[in-house]
């Protein structure tokens, strides 16, 4: 999910951060202007399509971390071009009554969601166009009021989407409006990309990249993350690399320690 308005216009032109992440996964969504801006990242980084990787792993565990802990209401913004895994189908396999909502602002996704993403019967999955720097809007949208109980606990994801706003003030506005409409017994779920772990010629490199247009995402410190979550329950292992949130491997892969690195963090409302 980018910063570009909502609008039903494809520009195949014009690279997507969706369809960009869908061709570091190794899907088929994606077109050349895409590819290119992938592979110009990823020449500079080249840790970054592990970082994909790892980062859509995180959001597996925390989904079935989520429902496992009892949730059984999602609201996924910023959810990208299906691939396996998707959130309806972790959350389905722990509680097939579970109810999903995907939000997008690209209609690439929004198309493709709309054709592939079948769940359980026994729950539910809709799909919204909408923008998270606007989430009245996504809070009222009647498809999202007929999918969720806002009376009851929701699993907010916020998964690699916090980075593609630029401004902080609109970002942790963002944050604040999506939290304070949540119930207790919520959750937010989130990963974001970050310099914390980048050598200085690595640094350099981003703010080079930033400065000319190259690289769409914006870096922010571990101060940032902790403080989305302020009022709520950091669960263990607290805001760490999106490799290190409750590995699955006994030993997991520290893809996140090299220049670009992505942290990853749940918190409980009360």
């Amino acid at each position: 999910m980018g910063e570009g308005s909502k609008s039903s216009r494809i520009d195949p032109s014009v690279p997507h951060p969706a369809r960009r992440y869908n061709y570091w996964l190794g899907g088929k969504d994606h077109f050349a202007a895409d590819r290119a801006s992938g592979d110009r990242i990823a020449e500079v980084f080249p840790v970054v399509v592990d970082l994909a990787r790892a980062n859509r792993a995180f959001l597996r565990r925390g989904v079935r971390f989520l429902a496992e802990s009892g949730v059984r209401q999602f609201l996924d913004i910023g959810t990208g071009l299906p691939a396996p895994d998707n959130t309806h189908e972790v959350a389905q396999r722990v509680a097939p009554e579970c109810r999903i909502v995907y939000v997008d602002n690209d209609p690439v996704v929004m198309s493709h969601a709309r054709a592939l993403l079948r769940g359980d019967t026994r729950g539910r999955i809709a799909c919204v166009e909408a923008d998270l720097r606007d989430p009245g809007a996504i809070l009222a949208h009647p498809t999202v009021r007929e999918t969720l109980d806002l009376r009851q606990p929701v699993g907010l994801l916020l998964v690699a989407v916090l980075h593609f706003i630029k401004d902080d003030a609109t970002a942790t506005a963002a944050v604040r409006a999506l939290l304070d409409a949540l119930p207790p017994g919520s959750f937010l779920a989130m990963s974001h990309s970050t310099l914390d772990f980048g050598s200085p010629a690595g640094v350099a490199a981003y703010e080079q990249m930033f400065a000319t247009g190259a690289i769409d995402v914006r870096c922010r410190p571990k101060d940032s993350i902790n403080a989305w979550l302020t009022g709520l329950e950091i669960v263990t292992p607290g805001i760490v690399a999106v490799s290190d949130w409750r590995p699955e491997a006994t030993i997991p892969e520290r893809t996140a320690c090299q220049d670009l690195g992505i942290y990853a963090a749940i918190g409980r409302k009360h």
